[in-house]
């Protein structure tokens, strides 16, 4: 019996996307074991140093001194690295300390999981399901189309539950059409996508008082970048309480600086259904105990001066860069730039030209993005020298400098 690719096709996925990735690897750009050298750069095993364009600690609070030492002091005083079960059935205290300090921050009740990607895995089935819904009926489950893999992923398991749709990216007339066919509908999209850009969020919200809208934000990518305690654009959005029909996760990796994930609920009945039935929240075990002790320092930093100087310093940042570098998203307050380039091996290129340079930016290209729309991803930091960064911007020009058979922005 032939089988119908629903949801996803592997075998398209690797068949096109593979050799630019070969490509890559080919040019340097793949696989590449370095030490950070303590100095703002990394450096490879033939002794070159660059600057990573592409790391996700938009603050550098990862190297942070207080959030450093919070790991070593946990671990020390713990002395084990993990429990090594279940965090349903037993966890440290030091994760009860740490989810009370973000809930109190996010001003939302808050469980940290392994990764923000186990969160999906575990929560959107529940919501397919109906049982995170307030009337406990399934919805139909909407994906915006530039929704990150980690939730597509779940995909064809939400469709063993309900009716799956994927809606054009940012498509409100779409979505409030469905609103208005159906009784129950939930939306899944990032708050700040990894390719550039935002969720329409307050129209979201107004479908949300409209139609009783479910939403399901991931809002990795902004967590720590945004809002007065670093509750992400999503949160520091939408204002008042998180509801019944709403809930925001993301990943402790990138802007708050350690590792993990968090998911931000409304009512307080949603902890133990979610601790027990979403699958990766409540098994193995739960964040490694120094890493534990790494977020628990960093949301202690998070609503005072020491994160509003860097959300200030990397806002300064990205106006330098937009204010010299032409892109799709200039002028936008976002620190993930993409520099449009088209064909795959061109992007492949100019990312081992930029690598040359002294600067790591990773071409995205196939399954990450569409076919014959490949380019350069930059992420802007707090922690980088107007000197850098400047000389990144002349790098980044030189690229599209005369002889070269693509513009640099389209």
């Amino acid at each position: 019996m032939e089988l119908k690719n629903r949801y996803r096709n592997t075998e398209s996925m690797i068949g096109h996307g593979n050799p630019s990735f070969t490509s890559a690897k080919e040019a340097g750009l793949l696989d590449l074991s370095v030490h950070n050298t303590g100095r703002g750069t990394l450096s490879l095993p033939d002794g070159r140093e660059f600057i990573n364009m592409c790391s996700c600690s938009y603050l550098g609070l990862d190297s942070h001194p207080d959030v450093l030492q919070g790991a070593i002091d946990v671990l020390q005083r713990e002395r084990t690295l993990c429990m090594s079960i279940s965090r349903l059935r037993i966890r440290l205290a030091d994760l009860d300390a740490l989810e009370e300090e973000l809930s109190h921050r996010w001003r939302a009740k808050t469980i940290v999981t392994n990764s923000a990607s186990s969160a999906s895995a575990g929560l959107l089935p529940l919501i397919a399901s109906g049982h995170l819904l307030p009337d406990g009926q399934k919805p139909i489950l909407v994906f915006d189309k530039s929704a990150h893999f980690s939730m597509n992923l779940i995909k064809p398991i939400c469709a063993d539950e309900t009716h799956v749709i994927t809606a054009p990216h940012n498509d409100l007339d779409f979505l409030e059409d469905l609103c208005r066919k159906h009784a129950r509908v939930a939306y899944v999209a990032d708050g700040f996508y990894s390719m550039g850009g935002v969720a329409i969020v307050k129209d979201l919200f107004h479908l949300q008082d409209k139609y009783g809208l479910f939403l399901y934000f991931d809002d990795s990518h902004s967590l720590s970048i945004y809002g007065a305690s670093g509750e992400g654009y999503v949160r520091a959005t939408m204002g008042g309480e998180v509801n019944s029909r709403t809930i925001i996760i993301g990943s402790l990796g990138k802007g708050f600086g350690t590792a993990g994930g968090a998911v931000m609920l409304g009512p307080q009945q949603h902890a133990d259904l979610v601790g027990r039935f979403a699958g990766p929240l409540g098994w193995s075990q739960s964040l490694s105990i120094p890493a534990i002790g790494a977020s628990l320092a960093s949301a202690r930093l998070h609503g005072g001066a020491d994160l509003a100087e860097r959300q200030r310093a990397l806002r300064a940042n990205v106006r330098f860069f937009d204010e010299r570098v032409p892109t799709r998203t200039s002028g936008e307050d976002f620190p993930i730039k993409i520099i449009d380039v088209g064909p795959e091996p061109l992007a492949v290129e100019r990312s081992r030209r930029l690598m040359a340079a002294g600067f790591y930016s990773s071409a995205v290209f196939f399954p990450i993005v569409p076919k014959g729309r490949a380019g350069l991803r930059i992420m802007l930091r707090s922690n980088l020298s107007t000197e850098d960064l400047q000389r990144l911007c002349d790098a980044v020009l030189e690229l599209a400098a005369p002889g070269t058979s693509e513009p640099l922005a389209s």
